[in-house]
C-alpha cells in the first residue's frame, strides 16, 4: 500500500512541477518580449543611439530568455507525459521537432542581439552602424519570421494531438488552432502578436496544473 501511494505521488508530482515550469516559461518570455518591444524603436532604419538609454533594459530581457528556454523543455515534457501511450508518432514528431527548432532559433536570435548590445556597451568602438543594421536584421528575421512560424507549427501539432487524445478541453484546442493561424499570418504586420504564443502556453499550463491538483485532492 505504501509503495502504491509513493508511486502515485511521484507520478503526480512530476507533471505538476512541469506545469509550473510552463507557467514560468510564459511569464519570463512575456516579460522579455514586452521589455524588448517597448525599448527598441519600431523603425528598422533607426540608428544604434537608442542603446545608450535602453541597452541595459534590453540586456536584462535577453538574459531572461535562457531560463525561459529551460522551462519550455519541461513544458514539452509534461505534454508528452499527458499523452502517454496515446502518443501519435507522426504528430508527436512534428510537435517535438517544432518545439526544439523554436527553442534553437530563439536562442540564436538572442545570441546575435546580445552580441550587438555587448559590442555597443564595450566602449571600444567595435560596433559601427553597418554592423548594427546587420545584427538587427538577422535578429528580426530569425525571431519574428522563423522562430514564430515554428511556434505556430508547435501550437497546431499540440492542438491536433489534443483533439485526438483529449489531453485538454476541445475549446482550448480550437482556440490554439485559431491563434496559431493568427501567428502565421500576422508576423511582420503586427509585432505584438508574438505574445500569443507564451499566453497560450500559460493557458495550457494553468489548466494542467489545476487538473493535477484536482486529481490529487480526489485521490487523497
Amino acid at each position: 500500500m505504501d509503495q502504491e501511494r509513493e508511486a502515485r505521488r511521484a507520478k503526480l508530482t512530476t507533471p505538476r512541477a512541469a506545469a509550473v515550469a510552463g507557467i514560468l516559461f510564459s511569464v519570463l518570455l512575456l516579460i522579455s518580449m514586452v521589455l524588448i518591444r517597448v525599448s527598441i524603436p519600431d523603425d528598422p532604419q533607426a540608428t544604434s543611439s537608442w542603446l545608450s538609454e535602453s541597452g541595459n533594459t534590453v540586456a536584462l530581457a535577453l538574459n531572461l530568455v535562457p531560463f525561459a528556454g529551460i522551462a519550455f523543455l519541461w513544458f514539452i515534457g509534461v505534454v508528452r507525459d499527458r499523452l502517454g501511450e496515446a502518443e501519435d508518432r507522426f504528430f508527436s514528431t512534428v510537435f517535438l521537432g517544432s518545439g526544439l527548432l523554436f527553442l534553437a532559433m530563439m536562442f540564436t536570435s538572442v545570441g546575435v542581439a546580445g552580441s550587438v548590445v555587448s559590442s555597443y556597451n564595450s566602449g571600444t568602438g567595435g560596433l559601427d552602424e553597418s554592423t548594427y543594421a546587420f545584427g538587427r536584421t538577422v535578429t528580426y528575421q530569425i525571431q519574428n519570421v522563423y522562430a514564430m512560424k515554428m511556434a505556430a507549427v508547435f501550437m497546431i501539432s499540440t492542438c491536433t494531438l489534443s483533439l485526438r487524445t483529449g489531453i485538454f478541453p476541445r475549446w482550448m484546442a480550437f482556440l490554439g488552432l485559431g491563434l496559431a493561424l493568427l501567428l502565421l499570418l500576422s508576423i511582420g504586420f503586427f509585432l505584438w502578436s508574438q505574445l500569443v504564443f507564451p499566453l497560450w502556453v500559460l493557458l495550457i499550463s494553468v489548466h494542467i496544473l489545476l487538473a493535477n491538483l484536482g486529481r490529487s485532492n480526489k485521490e487523497d
